[in-house]
């Protein structure tokens, strides 16, 4: 199965950081992560030099996985040129013009 994940709870950290990231890194998942978009305050697990920022580049770089701050989240949290590599900037219609083709079978919220 190939997801994509929405990250727009305030709470959903320890979802990431202590579960869906040590799952893709351990390869125990159990659904291939095309991508991950991330919305207001959850942009800043896109900040480079922070240990989950860090953990999302080593995993886009070894799968792929897109990773994409919401544009106007980015820009009024001043992260604008702070954000991993592997990090993009868009809104909705980049998210699935990004996602396009890839065969995706769920978008998950968080």
């Amino acid at each position: 199965m190939k997801v994509a994940y929405i990250l727009s709870s305030p709470n959903c950290q320890k979802l990431l950081t202590s579960m869906i990231i040590p799952q893709l890194q351990a390869g125990k998942h159990g659904a291939e992560v095309l991508g991950m978009f991330f919305v207001m305050d959850n942009t800043y697990f896109l900040l480079d030099g922070t240990e989950t920022g860090e953990d999302l580049q080593e995993l886009s770089g070894a799968t792929g996985m897109l990773l994409m701050g919401c544009d106007q989240c980015v820009h009024e949290r001043g992260l604008d040129g702070r954000l991993v590599p592997a990090a993009q900037i868009g809104c909705f219609p980049n998210l699935y013009a990004a996602l396009a083709g890839s065969g995706l079978d769920q978008v998950i919220t968080l």
